[in-house]
């Protein structure tokens, strides 16, 4: 993993810079408000080279979230970007009423990658529409709109994707197609009953048996959960939970949508989805993100019988494109070649030992948590009563990028530090990214 070197010299071909406050000022007189920005000082980011990212004045960042858990193999790989760039040159598009054949290969690889009874699958542009996409097999399939989703869950920005999605910062609208009920999530930092792991029983997992027979009408159309929850924080379930609420649906025939949206292709080191690191097999698996390293591109597979379900006219423009399907063949190849899902697991649990080292002199960490490297940090003032920091996390945030650090933000509660570095950070990566930290938690101690 060779360290990026710093350079202040913009690469060949770059436009005209403009002022920082210009463009910041453009950007809010054109953009919808609710585009938002992160840091008191935005900022412009020109180019990426590996794990570093670099902005308009050629200042170096370790990019510790990766585009929102998008760029999994790291920026600027010639081994997936010559692919791309070969691929324009031979043809932009052409619509899915001809044959592409880097999305028949794409579609036999993801059959390849998961179980034999997810046998169909479907292209789309995003994660939101991959979700829209999952919604409407199942309820056309249970002729049902009834769908049972988590708390403290991320689903989309659409119509119906923000009401499915249990995050009341995220949602615009109380209307909706669907008629969602929102189980417990398996949030054992903030167990609502008060009860610990492996002493509560999973409590979490029974309240959805107790979510279909009270407040349902017997038949959803589905239930959805993210394996681990993203936005939320990186919530990350108990090891039993998703095979306690598998025998669930079983037994009401309920399908289960697994969200792999942020947790696929190898993020939590542990398999190539989160669903197979719990030991279930769903009904519909829905990704995007890091399938294309940062090319736009979402989809789901299914079983036939739910992907038989849609009998009108239907198709999408731009899913499965020649671009982002060789895109995504080539991050697929990138990540096989290199064994980055082992790099995943290995440099993951590298990560998580320092930052359980850290919450020994920073009072300030509530939790750690996460799989591989897809890791969360919840802050708090305090730790008897978990109140939630989120102050202290965007001047956490500041400070990390004053020092070269890129890390997001997430949590109902805006107080979760959300770590996920593209599958090629090194243990020295990680060894940079404490130091930064550390200096961040020192700096701004005072506020917990």
């Amino acid at each position: 993993m060779e360290r990026a070197k710093e350079s202040s010299e913009a690469p060949p071909g770059t436009p005209a810079r403009d002022s920082h406050a210009d463009l910041l000022r453009r950007h809010r007189e054109s953009l919808f408000p609710s585009v938002a920005l992160f840091y008191d000082e935005p900022i412009e980011l020109r180019r990426g080279e590996r794990q570093y990212v670099f902005d308009a004045d050629g200042r170096q960042y370790l990019d510790f979230f990766g585009g929102i858990a998008t760029i999994s193999s790291g920026h600027a790989i010639p081994e997936i970007n010559d692919p791309v760039k070969a691929q324009i040159d031979r043809i932009d598009h052409s619509s899915t009423l001809f044959l592409i054949r880097s999305q028949i290969e794409l579609a036999e690889r993801i059959r390849a990658m998961t179980p034999d009874s997810l046998d169909k699958v479907l292209f789309v542009n995003s994660g939101t529409e991959a979700n829209e996409a999952a919604f409407l097999i199942t309820t056309l399939h249970r002729n049902s709109n009834e769908l049972i989703a988590l708390r403290h869950s991320y689903h989309g920005r659409s119509f119906a994707t923000i009401n499915a999605s249990g995050q009341t910062p995220w949602r615009s609208s109380t209307l909706s197609p669907l008629h969602v009920q929102y189980a417990h999530n398996p949030y054992c930092y903030r167990c609502p009953w008060g009860l610990s792991y492996p002493g509560c029983d999973l409590r979490c997992a029974d309240d959805i048996e107790q979510l279909i027979t009270t407040t349902t009408s017997g038949h959803p159309a589905a239930f959805i959960a993210e394996p681990i929850q993203g936005v939320g924080g990186f919530i990350t379930p108990p090891p039993e939970y998703f095979i306690r609420v598998g025998e669930i649906l079983q037994r009401h025939g309920i399908p289960f949508i697994a969200d792999e949206v942020q947790t696929g292709w190898g993020r939590t080191g542990v398999a190539d989805f989160g669903f197979q690191a719990y030991g279930i097999t769903p009904d519909v698996v829905v990704f995007a993100k890091g399938l294309a390293n940062g090319i736009p591109i979402g989809g789901l597979i299914a079983t036939d019988e739910l992907a038989s379900s849609i009998r009108s006219l239907s198709l999408s423009t731009f899913g499965g494109n020649p671009v982002s399907t060789t895109a995504a063949l080539a991050n697929l190849n990138y990540i096989a070649t290199n064994n980055l899902r082992r790099n995943a697991l290995t440099v993951g649990a590298h990560l998580k030992e320092r930052l359980f080292e850290l919450s020994d002199r920073h009072a300030a960490i509530g939790d750690i948590r996460g799989m591989g490297l897809m890791v969360g940090i919840e802050l708090v003032r305090d730790r008897a009563t978990k109140e939630p920091a989120p102050e202290l996390l965007k001047a956490v945030q500041e400070s990390c990028k004053r020092n070269g650090l890129i890390i997001g933000r997430g949590g109902l509660y805006a107080n979760a530090i959300r770590l996920c570095p593209p599958l090629i950070a090194s243990r020295s990566d990680i060894d940079s990214a404490i130091d930064i930290l550390d200096g961040a938690f020192t700096d701004v101690g005072g506020m917990a």
